[in-house]
This record gives structure tokens, sequence and C-alpha cells, in this order.
């Protein structure tokens, strides 16, 4: 059974330029040609999702207020998505398109029209490409044996640290809201962040229990598991032959045991695997009831304890005086941080402009991204 640390770790660092962080975003589907939404690809470097579509809204003469996305991508990055606007079919594409162009720091791939707004969580997932720099040959060495553990293994579905706002505060704040000890925001937008913040501040505590028993990524008795190939969920029954096969699917990848996204509607597993989530949601709330008057923010969904890494690959870049330079590619589903992946490998030292920084690192695959639309 995997451990919960894989350490000790060599340091890598990452994020010294956009091009050590390429995101491409894997669609869910193709835009069918027609419509009054215009499907625009993109590739931008040193701009978030937010501006660009601001942006480029302003460019094809449109209300960015009906613009839609799949998922948010970092500023600090390399990233390609696809973005879609509205636009009244006696507009001409190619018209409002050519307006689009000569904006700095972000390529027009393609586009086309469509019946209807992209939303978040509209794609299969991101494909990666990220460069860890300042390696000796030892430590690329290690980095490599670790990530072929991984990739027979998977590795724990935590959020990153992204997912709680810059100062990781919104959890707190969160926590404040639901209990009733503030008002809270206003605005509808924010409300939805915090509830975000606090369902993933929660699923991250399950999941760490999980970890300290040595069961994130085995199926328990009365676990609700995720197959990894079609999302759908079971419940693993307490004994005979289907539960000895969901044992022996999840030690082969096929499925996982999945985590709380608390709300007044998620589904609960049974036995242990519902008593410790339980536990957790009282330590923290005191009650399930507290999240009846928030149903308006979150439902409640089911989310894998375990993210199975796809394609993963590494490519040694160079030998010189500065060290080894390893380039990791991988794909994770919706909802996958690639720091979480990378932080089982190594420990990751980002370089931003020159300032380095001891961090996880924000992904480019933020909240929107998730199988949860709260929003990445």
């Amino acid at each position: 059974m995997p451990t919960a640390d894989l350490r000790p770790l060599p340091r890598a660092h990452f994020r010294s330029a956009p091009e050590d962080f390429i995101v491409d975003e894997i669609p869910a589907y193709s835009p069918s040609g027609k419509g009054e939404h215009l499907f625009v690809t993109i590739r931008k470097t040193g701009w978030t999702t937010l501006d660009a579509v601001r942006r480029i809204a302003s460019a094809l003469e449109v209300d960015a207020r009906g613009a839609g996305f799949a998922g948010m991508k970092d500023k600090h990055a390399v990233t390609s998505q696809t973005l879609s606007f509205p636009l009244p079919i006696a507009k001409s594409p190619e018209e409002a398109v050519a307006r689009a162009k000569g904006i700095s720091g972000i390529e027009i791939l393609g586009f086309s029209r469509h019946e209807n707004k992209l939303k978040p969580g509209h794609l299969v997932g991101n494909r990666f490409r990220i460069t860890l720099r300042g390696l000796d040959a030892e430590g690329a060495s290690a980095i490599r044996a670790h990530l072929e553990t991984i990739k027979k293994t998977g590795v724990p579905n935590a959020f990153g640290p992204q997912r709680f706002g810059r100062d990781g505060e919104n959890p707190e704040r969160a926590l404040a809201f639901v209990r009733g000890e503030t008002r809270g925001p206003k605005d509808r937008r924010e409300q939805r962040l915090l509830f975000s913040a606090l369902q993933s501040l929660l699923f991250n505590r399950v999941l760490e229990e999980r970890e300290r028993e040595g069961t994130w990524c085995s199926v328990l008795p009365g676990d609700l598991a995720k197959k990894h190939d079609t999302g759908g969920l079971f419940l693993v029954p307490a004994d005979g032959p289907e539960r000895i096969d969901a044992e022996e699917r999840a030690i082969a990848g096929g499925i996982s045991p999945t985590g709380p996204m608390f709300g007044a509607k998620m589904r609960w597993p049974e036995g242990a695997p519902k008593e410790l989530e339980k536990r957790v949601l009282d330590a923290s709330l005191g009650s399930l009831e507290r999240l009846e008057g928030l149903r308006h923010l979150g439902e409640g969904t089911r989310r894998a304890l375990r993210m199975m890494v796809s394609d993963l690959t590494t490519e040694t870049l160079n030998e010189g005086k500065s060290g080894h330079s390893l380039a990791v590619c991988f794909v994770l589903p919706k909802g996958g941080y690639a720091t979480t992946v990378l932080a089982r490998a190594c420990d990751l030292i980002e370089t931003r402009g020159g300032a380095r920084e001891d961090s996880p690192g924000a992904d480019a695959a933020a909240p929107g991204d998730d199988d949860v639309a709260n929003d990445d």
C-alpha cells in the first residue's frame, strides 16, 4: 500500500519563466459550427482567464458578462483554453475575431460557433508540461523514481492552497459565515467562493484522516467508490465477491474511494467512512443542518480521494553548469492540481521574476476546473 509520505525529497526550482509551466486544456466536446455563441481557443501568457475574457470581449464588441469558460488558468504560465462569447448570427465571426488578433500575450488558435455557452467543468482535463530546474544527477534520478511510483498508485487528490484565497483565509471566513458568527459577504459570487473554500477544506481534512489510516487509495466497506473511466459512483458492500472485486479494482487504479464536498444533498457513504466524515463535519460545523440554509450555494457532491495521473513522461533538458533540468509531462482530470503531483516527487521552490519562494505553488488548473462547478 502506498505510504502517505514519499520523503526525503530533492529540491527543485520551477516557474522561473512562464514557459516552465505549460498547460493545455482538453475540451469535453467540439463546437458544432452553428449557434449564437462563438467558441474561441486561445493561447495566453501573462493573462488571467478573467482578464483575457474581458479584453477579448471588448475586441469582439460583446458583453463579457455573457462569456463562458470551462476552467480558469493561471497568469504565470503559458496556457491554452477555449472561451465562449455571445455573438448574434448576423455578426461575422471572422470580422469579430480579426479585431482580437492583435492583443499582446494572447494568440487566437481557432474559433467556431456553438449553440450554448461554455460552462465551468466542461472539459476532460488538462495536459501539463512543467520544467524543474536546479537539480543534480542524484536529485533528477530520485524524482524520476518517485514519478514511477506515482504512475502506479496515483496521488492523494488534495485541493491546493490556491483554492483558499490569496492569504489562505477564505476557509476561516467561510466557517464564521456558516456558523452565523458573521453576516458574510453580500455578493453572491463571493459567497459561492467562500462556500467552495469551506467544502475544499473539509474534504482535505477527511483526506488527511484517510492518509493517516493508510486507506486513501483503498476502498472500505461502506465507501462510495468512483469509477475513473466513467465517473460513476457505487457503494462498496461489506462482504462477498463484489467487495473483493472492488478491492482488486482499487489496487489496479480503476476505482478510488471518494470524500465529501459537503452540501445539503450530498450522498453519504455508510459504515466507518460515514462515521469519519461525520466526525470531521461535527468538529468544524457542529451539524449538517447549518448547510441547509446555504443550499443555493452548493448542494454537495463526491470527489475521489485519489487522483490517477495519465501519460506521465520525463525528459532531461540539459546537464550544464546550472545543473540538470527535467521536463515532466502528464495529464490530469478536471479538478486536479499539478503541484499536488509534483509535491509528491520533489520539494518545490517557486521562482518568479527572480524572487524565490518555498511554496507548493499555484496550479494552472484552478477552481473552475473542478468536478464541482462553483465557478476551477
